[in-house]
């Protein structure tokens, strides 16, 4: 764990994330959700003397041990996999805010788990974050993820946990003097960037590095957002395309650990929007389910850039909130199998009804997964005129800095 005054630091800048990325100001009385693992039972202990300083309620919540995940998926059968205790829609139709430290004790222990009952799992869980996504887009509720290092994370990492630690304090700016003020510049730095996006006509973009040639269509109504506070660290700027359109081949070069199970050298070839052939180095046949979870387990619900000038992320971290924000000299972009984010929606929000969303190619799904490629590329817009231009290259966005 990293000393009492990073606690105190990150803490802080957890904090600044979750009043950022909610629409609407915090109020006393509000109620937020803190959960965490059992490593990051240190962490949480500081929220909530964070939060109940700022005249908030935290509800504190460990998730299950790696003991606890086995059993449940070893010996639960259907009907207890589609389980929801009593009083946990209303917990979370009350919800203002949610923290959720990453703390792991383990990547791999459900590797032995058929990844179909993990789906199980998810799709019964899938009302929870439907309701969440309409308290936020009613300003009703904020989140925010952060991670707290552990060994399991540093071994799986191939580091020490020393130097982990440096990595994670580094990437979330804990090194400076003050890390809040330092995100708050980078957030203001951001902003230039995305409205010089968002002026931008796009019909189309065209991804192309050594192992990837994929065009996918941003669709109507669109905004990319980013570096919102969502992500404690998070350098990305993305928006979520017309699932319905996307087409050619992308490639992840970056490992991932997803629901105890390693994957890598994920391929991935796309015709009218749906993933139509899978292949991986690892993990083949656990992408196969994950993809064949949902209908729209096997369409895009996210397409992200991050620019290696944001980011101080150079080595990979063995979980996807660092590694999908990864620098280093490429930079990285990735996309998201699964569920689409409304907030990319240029217009009211309030106003998105699951038949519009539809209609704009938004895509549903319980799956949310990044996948994400560091290599070399090229990312070109065709704009609505026919023109083409250069918007990313060498691991940079080409417009304003």
């Amino acid at each position: 764990m990293p000393s009492e005054n990073w606690k105190e630091q990150y803490a802080k800048v957890l904090l600044w994330g979750l009043y950022t990325a909610r629409s609407s100001r915090f109020k006393k009385g509000d109620i937020i959700l803190v959960r965490y693992g059992r490593p990051g039972i240190e962490m949480a202990e500081q929220l909530q003397k964070e939060i109940l300083a700022l005249g908030m309620n935290p509800v504190l919540r460990m998730t299950g041990t790696c003991a606890m995940e086995r059993h449940f998926f070893e010996l639960a059968d259907n009907s207890q996999i589609d389980f929801n205790a009593p009083g946990e829609k209303e917990l979370y139709e009350h919800l203002n805010g949610s923290i959720y430290l990453l703390s792991p004790e383990s990547l791999t222990h459900l590797s032995h788990i058929d990844p179909e009952r993990i789906a199980r799992s998810a799709i019964a869980r899938k009302i929870f974050r439907e309701i969440l996504d309409r308290r936020e887009e009613k300003g009703l509720f904020g989140w925010t993820l952060g991670i707290v290092p552990t060994p399991e994370l540093a071994r799986h990492a191939k580091m020490r946990l020393s130097t982990y630690t440096a990595q994670w304090k580094k990437a979330c700016f804990l090194d400076d003097e003050d890390p809040v003020a330092r995100w708050k510049e980078i957030f203001q730095r951001a902003k230039a960037l995305k409205d010089w996006l968002n002026s931008l006509d796009v019909e189309a973009l065209n991804v192309r590095s050594a192992n990837t040639d994929m065009t996918i269509f941003p669709g109507r109504q669109r905004r990319w957002i980013g570096i919102s506070g969502h992500n404690i660290p998070s350098f990305e700027i993305f928006l979520s395309p017309d699932c319905r359109k996307t087409t050619g081949v992308y490639y992840a070069d970056q490992p991932s650990y997803r629901n105890g199970h390693y994957v890598s050298g994920v391929r991935l070839v796309f015709e009218n929007g749906s993933v139509r052939q899978i292949d991986a180095q690892s993990g083949k046949e656990f992408v196969e389910k994950q993809a064949a979870m949902d209908e729209g387990a096997s369409r895009i619900g996210e397409f992200s850039l991050t620019d290696k000038r944001f980011s101080r992320i150079s080595r990979f971290m063995a979980n996807t909130l660092f590694d999908e924000n990864y620098g280093g000299r490429n930079g990285n972009c990735h996309i998201a199998l699964g569920a689409s984010y409304s907030d990319t929606f240029s217009g009211d929000v309030k106003s998105l009804t699951p038949k519009k969303k539809a209609a704009l190619g938004f895509n549903d799904s319980a799956l949310h997964w990044d996948l994400v490629n560091t290599e070399k590329k090229v990312v070109t817009a065709t704009l609505t005129d026919g023109s083409r231009q250069v918007i990313y290259e060498n691991g940079c966005f080409t417009g304003p800095y």
